[in-house]
């Protein structure tokens, strides 16, 4: 959850989140939290940006021209759009402002610069 208690994701109700402790498969914060613990130990951990998804970066934020996105549906601010650089890199972008001949989009991971707090419960190791 957010520092605001605000949850963003959940493994309730989903069974556990299985991963390999170092395999980088989580952020290293949530990764490093889960070292030495035992089986059926708990712990809350709070992840800074810097160990989670990174500060937000005003480089990711930029703005392009309305006709570079598809005519449908119509782009509206709180859309997520994929995009794609030349290099072939794909990114998630959210747009957050909407012009007449250009849209801002924000590249930036939905939680970056943000605490980020963990319940973590150890069911199982294998």
């Amino acid at each position: 959850m957010l520092e605001d208690g605000s949850v963003f994701d959940s493994s309730e109700g989903k069974g556990p989140l299985e991963f390999v402790v170092g395999s980088d498969q989580l952020i290293k914060g949530f990764d490093t939290a889960v070292v030495g613990m035992k089986k059926g130990e708990s712990k809350d951990v709070l992840v800074k940006p810097e160990e989670g998804y990174g500060q937000r970066n005003p480089a990711l934020v930029t703005t392009i021209p309305r006709e570079a996105l598809p005519k449908e549906p119509e782009p509206q601010v709180g859309m997520v759009v994929k995009m794609q650089m030349k290099s072939g890199h794909r990114y998630r972008a959210d747009i957050i402002k909407v012009e007449p001949d250009k849209v801002t989009v924000d590249m930036n991971h939905p939680l970056a610069g943000k605490n980020l707090k963990f319940k973590i419960k150890i069911v199982e190791i294998l």
